[in-house]
């Protein structure tokens, strides 16, 4: 026989409708954050390198942006050096060449959808290049089609052979993120006393930065370059992602720990440039994921790997911004406990 009182222990059916709704609105958010930027995604001012003479220059500007308009911008350099030196200081993604050998310099380490794009229009590029050598062997009436004109197409940084399609290194970034964020949640709720989570993320990021480049670097291969540095810049975004969570915890209580499910994984993840080049997303949220953790740790562990002669400087920044900021809230949230402004109950304890 059911208890008289049973009906009364029952969730009342308007909390029940409210956190049903609550929880399809969850689900929506999470649903949009990420399948957002890859249904949208489409190439938008694209930095490509041209070289070649004025007039054939003029005219490939003119036929691709017909073609494809508003994807690429063509940057104008002096010759194929030129246009080699820009690929692998990560100015631009690729090159086209004209002149008597015209060629498509690509970078699939810098983007295999880039390198694909390119790879389309060197086989209109070579089409076109014929059809007009036809037409004017044709007018000066000579008696044989003029031979034929190939376009070349070099991938001027490929990907390594441990990674061919790239695939390890896009994959790396979302565990990066999360083993960041649950670092930062960890700490927060096991280990009390502002200071002491301070520690803890250092060490944390440390031994982390370490270990994952093990990992991607000697086992799986996605990572080249040195093992050290990548290790450092490894270990720096784990600490820019979950430093800022440690932190506001200490200044704001366990509320704080919204800030990585939140902010890092369901806003800068998915601008953060790890599958498709900054410049796919609508403007301008390519480059707003490039200020944030996810979006500079993917971009700064690409060029390591790749592009040494690459200026890393914004990355490196944006990543030690973030950790050093964080670190500091959990300082002042240290100070604000020795005062006696308790955020959270469990801060009462002394360090």
């Amino acid at each position: 026989m059911a208890h008289p009182d049973a009906a009364s222990r029952h969730t009342p059916i308007g909390r029940v409708v409210g956190l049903a709704l609550a929880l399809a609105a969850v689900v929506a958010v999470i649903v949009l954050a990420f399948s957002w930027p890859s249904v949208t995604a489409d190439a938008k001012n694209l930095p490509i390198a041209i070289a070649g003479p004025d007039e054939a220059v003029s005219a490939v500007e003119a036929t691709v942006d017909e073609q494809s308009p508003g994807a690429i911008a063509f940057d104008t350099v002096d010759d194929r050096d030129a246009a080699v030196a820009a690929i692998e200081s990560r100015e631009v993604y690729g090159a086209i060449v004209l002149g008597a050998e015209p060629e498509v310099l690509t970078s699939s380490a810098s983007s295999l959808v880039v390198a694909q794009l390119l790879t389309g229009i060197a086989s209109g590029l070579e089409e076109g290049v014929n059809a007009q050598a036809a037409a004017a062997a044709a007018a000066a009436g000579a008696p044989t089609a003029p031979p034929h004109i190939e376009v070349a197409v070099t991938d001027v940084v490929p990907l390594a052979e441990s990674d061919p399609r790239g695939t390890g290194l896009t994959a790396a970034l979302f565990p990066l993120v999360l083993g960041g964020m649950l670092g930062g949640i960890a700490i927060s709720i096991a280990v009390i006393g502002a200071m002491r989570r301070v520690f803890a993320v250092l060490l944390y990021s440390a031994a982390g930065g370490l270990v994952l480049a093990g990992i991607l670097q000697g086992w799986f291969g996605a990572l080249q370059g040195e093992y050290l540095v990548n290790a450092a810049a490894i270990g720096l975004a784990l600490a820019a992602i979950a430093a800022p969570i440690t932190g506001f915890v200490a200044l704001i209580g366990r509320a704080g720990i919204a800030v990585g499910p939140v902010v890092m994984l369901l806003f800068a993840n998915p601008i953060s440039g790890a599958a498709v080049p900054k410049e796919f997303y609508p403007a301008p949220w390519g480059e707003i994921g490039q200020w944030f953790p996810p979006g500079a740790a993917a971009t700064l562990v690409r060029e390591l790997s790749y592009f040494p002669s690459a200026d890393m400087t914004f990355p490196w920044l944006v990543l030690g911004a973030w950790a050093v900021g964080g670190l500091l809230l959990s300082v002042v949230g240290h100070f604000r406990t020795a005062g006696g402004a308790e955020p959270d109950a469990e801060a009462a304890v002394a360090d």
